[in-house]
């Protein structure tokens, strides 16, 4: 419960508050942040072990067709991104212990000393990945988190691929943002994807960063701004009509551009789309039901996130590691059947 309650609060006292509303269990918010972190620690040591629990299979995972119809084949999709996460600082963790010690003093009663200071990080935030398996309708997810770098987060994927049962999928497919390191860690760790896609709102995202590159800044609403039009053009034609036709259409587009800073612009985004080629596939992920955009491990990117990050949150990254574990747990609808398992356990 305190677990629970500690993922939609907004710090560890207010926790503690509602922990004693609820289930009159009465703790100071230091003491329960212990008790979080230590549990978020052993849901990682459960998940490095394989034994969290997962009631789903690959096998499981019905693909839909271009009509959001079920078909008898099965489906399953990769996603992995990066998010960053808030950390105290060493200047910040000094500035810290400095009050800590005044506020002491001010109390004039003799205090156990205070535990060896633990270093802070070398800036104000790191890069955490993200890495899901989910099926079509999100019914079925798998998401883990790391605060390692990106090979650490490929052997997170072959970890979870094979917990799924991803190579037991007619169609195992991947929709990314377009990142290197992801591609390179697919391959790195044999992910024997059908194919990778990239999402389409990245690919928008950086046609719009062109378009005010070029066109300047435009009333977002009105739909007939030259720079609008444009962008509108060219994802219909990315989006119908695939890489081929969408290249030529942005170099015919480029070779229009006048002055440093619009070819420059232009330059980038046909780079962008060169660069990213085989993962371009709209029409054929279309025409076979399969989603072209990565909502779900965005949005998985913001569940993971949530406690950690609000006004004057600061934390050392393994404790973070450890807040985001446990939502993780939650996000992939093992909670229940975790807890059940660690009250099992202790009987």
């Amino acid at each position: 419960m305190a677990c629970r309650l500690n993922l939609a609060s907004r710090n560890f006292d207010k926790a503690a508050e509602n922990l004693g509303r609820a289930a009159q269990v009465h703790l100071s918010g230091e003491f329960l942040r212990q008790i979080v972190e230590s549990e978020g620690q052993a849901v990682q040591s459960a998940a490095q072990a394989g034994k969290l629990p997962l009631d789903w299979s690959a096998r499981d995972c019905p693909a839909l067709d271009k009509e959001g119809e079920r078909t008898d084949r099965s489906r399953i999709y990769l996603g992995s991104d990066g998010v960053m996460v808030p950390h105290i600082t060493d200047a910040e963790k000094r500035t810290r212990r400095e009050r800590t010690r005044a506020k002491r003093r001010r109390c004039g009663r003799k205090r156990r000393p205070l535990p060896r200071a633990r270093a802070g990080a070398d800036g104000p935030f790191k890069e955490f990945k993200i890495v899901t398996f989910y099926d079509d309708t999100a019914t079925h997810r798998l998401v883990s988190v790391t605060r390692g770098d990106c090979a650490q987060a490929g052997r997170l994927m072959r970890r979870d691929a094979g917990r799924v049962g991803l190579n037991q999928a007619d169609d195992k497919v991947g929709v990314v943002d377009g990142s290197e390191w992801i591609k390179n860690q697919i391959q790195r760790q044999s992910l024997l994807l059908d194919d990778l896609g990239l999402d389409f709102y990245h690919l928008s995202e950086n046609l719009h960063k062109a378009r005010r590159a070029v066109y300047g800044e435009e009333d977002p609403k009105d739909e007939k701004a030259p720079g609008h039009v444009w962008v509108g053009q060219i994802l219909h034609t990315a989006k119908h009509d695939g890489y081929e036709k969408l290249r030529a259409q942005l170099q015919q587009w480029k070779d229009g551009r006048r002055g440093t800073s619009q070819c420059q612009a232009a330059e980038q985004v046909l780079n962008y789309v060169t660069d990213r080629r085989a993962m371009i596939q709209y029409p054929k992920f279309q025409e076979l039901g399969r989603q072209i955009g990565s909502g779900p491990t965005e949005s998985m990117c913001k569940a993971t996130t949530q406690r950690i990050k609000g006004r004057g949150m600061r934390w050392d990254g393994d404790n973070a590691e450890r807040i985001m574990a446990l939502e993780a747990l939650e996000q992939s609808g093992a909670w229940q059947d975790y807890w059940e398992a660690q009250l099992c356990l202790a009987n």
